[in-house]
């Protein structure tokens, strides 16, 4: 098994996320998404990371994977059993996706000085979102999940673009030192992300 990936993407992070707490062996091979190798090209048609080679399988797209990686190896597990629970959480991860996701690549995008207001929307929205941070011991579950998989990355690259998190939102900054504490989380990083020193949301005033 060889996953394809950068060394910075969000979606890459967080496979390899999975791939960490499941104690999968996969190779990881590291490729420069604006200089992607020809045999790379030819595997993937779209050309986007991450990708994932299985015997004769090939994934390219990260909640595919995961969810994949989740059923191909199902201990221990990252997503509810019964259907109804398993749509929620697919629904939670999408949600993620959509808002506080599109939120991060437009900071990327825009760049730290261009980008405030995306910035503020963000840091409130996670704000607004305090009480879920703080119902379960992980996010809107009191087991490890394929949800944690999807948003411990986002909260790891807050500080790296200024993002800081009051006192208001504990809750928020004792999920993510839950989080960021598990081994697996720590063997995800690659040595760029690594410094990004998602530590310091723990840290903030």
């Amino acid at each position: 098994m060889i996953l394809f990936s950068s060394r910075t993407g969000i979606y890459c992070h967080r496979v390899r996320l999975v791939l960490a707490e499941k104690g999968i062996g996969a190779e990881i091979v590291y490729v420069d998404p604006a200089d992607p190798p020809e045999d790379f090209v030819e595997m993937n048609p779209y050309g986007n990371l991450p990708s994932m080679v299985d015997r004769d399988l090939v994934l390219y797209n990260s909640r595919i994977i995961m969810e994949y990686l989740d059923e191909r190896f199902p201990h221990p597990p990252l997503h509810p059993m019964d259907p109804v629970s398993k749509a929620q959480a697919r629904l939670v991860v999408y949600r993620l996706k959509q808002d506080w996701y599109a939120l991060l690549e437009e900071i990327e995008r825009l760049g730290d000085k261009k980008s405030a207001k995306a910035k503020k929307r963000l840091r409130e929205s996670l704000v607004s979102a305090v009480s879920i941070f703080g119902a379960k011991t992980y996010f809107m579950s009191d087991e490890f999940s394929l949800i944690d998989c999807a948003l411990a990355p986002l909260l790891w690259r807050l500080p790296s673009h200024g993002i800081e998190l009051s006192k208001q939102t504990e809750p928020v900054r004792a999920y993510a030192k839950r989080v960021f504490g598990r081994p697996s989380f720590r063997e995800s990083l690659s040595e760029e992300e690594s410094d990004f020193a998602g530590n310091g949301l723990l840290l903030s005033a």
